[in-house]
């Protein structure tokens, strides 16, 4: 439970980082702004922390696939032999 709010909590402050630089491009008129620069740095950091996290959380088994497709074929075949 703890692992699905760290993950919500890291896609809401990339949103965030996001939308603050959409506001230093929009405040600045168009040109490259530094505020806009750190901003956009931030969230690409954020979301490679939020891959790198989504990887060891799978490799650690935190995270589990979801097989009921894996399982409904598996019935059908059975079902059809």
């Amino acid at each position: 439970m703890i692992f699905k709010l760290i993950v919500i909590a890291l896609l809401i402050s990339i949103l965030y980082a996001l939308g603050s630089a959409l506001f230093a491009l929009v405040r600045s008129g168009g040109t490259s702004d530094d505020r806009m620069v750190k901003a956009l740095t931030f969230r690409i950091a954020l979301s490679l922390g939020l891959f790198i996290l989504l990887m060891l959380g799978y490799a650690t088994g935190l995270i589990t696939p979801n097989t009921m497709v894996s399982a409904e074929k598996m019935e059908m075949q059975s079902s059809q032999q």
